[in-house]
């Protein structure tokens, strides 16, 4: 646990001054897994860093913290998010899952987790914008595991009040070009698709905020 206190505080200290200065930045965090993180990528090619640029392309300032930890599940969310709180946010992006569903984690294990991190969320800042990105499971896991691992981020979402994107690997999931040899991680361009859908959600979301 000492080790991944240091680990977050390294993460967000140089995040926190970079824009002491600016009080219209936004300050993003983007809590997830490899996905997040942009594995066998650099960090700046994850769709995190390329939605700040899009967002800088536009004439808004946006901090955006990629906080991606590859093989994170939501369970490891849910140590993690109230360490990364404790600086001012204006948004949590929340893309954890993925890992809970590869690994045959109940979904309702899995739902109970993403509950903690948002009711988390909700008491250390809240003021602040909460987003949800849902995640599918391929169908080799199983027809009923499939649909009960489905159904959990829209029913977190709706009963936490917070927004939802029902997929975050909307058209880029199962498409080999937009893929890593694995299969599961995004390659670059399938990042670049990533960060203009999300994008697009939040710039709606803070639009005269």
């Amino acid at each position: 646990m000492k080790s991944l206190l240091t680990l977050i505080i390294l993460l967000i200290s140089p995040w926190a001054l970079a824009d002491e200065s600016s009080q219209a930045t936004k300050r993003i965090i983007f809590l997830g897994d490899s996905i997040t993180s942009g594995y066998g990528l650099d960090k700046s090619a994850a769709y995190p860093s390329l939605l700040e640029n899009l967002a800088k392309a536009d004439g808004f300032s946006w901090s955006c913290l990629n906080a991606g930890l590859s093989g994170d599940t939501s369970a490891g969310g849910t140590r993690r998010a109230p360490i990364l709180l404790r600086q001012p946010v204006d948004i949590l992006f929340i893309a954890l899952g993925g890992n809970d569903g590869l690994r045959g984690i109940q979904p309702e294990v899995t739902a109970k987790n993403l509950t903690t991190i948002i009711k988390q969320a909700k008491e250390k800042q809240p003021n602040m914008l909460i987003v949800l990105a849902g995640m599918q499971m391929p169908d080799n896991m199983g027809d009923d595991y499939t649909a009960a691992f489905r159904e959990i981020y829209p029913q977190v979402a709706e009963a936490e009040k917070v927004h939802l994107i029902p997929f975050l690997l909307d058209g880029v999931a199962m498409e080999k070009e937009l893929n890593l040899p694995d299969g599961i991680h995004p390659n670059a361009k399938g990042h670049e698709i990533i960060a203009q859908q999300v994008y697009q959600q939040l710039k709606t979301l803070t639009q005269g905020n």
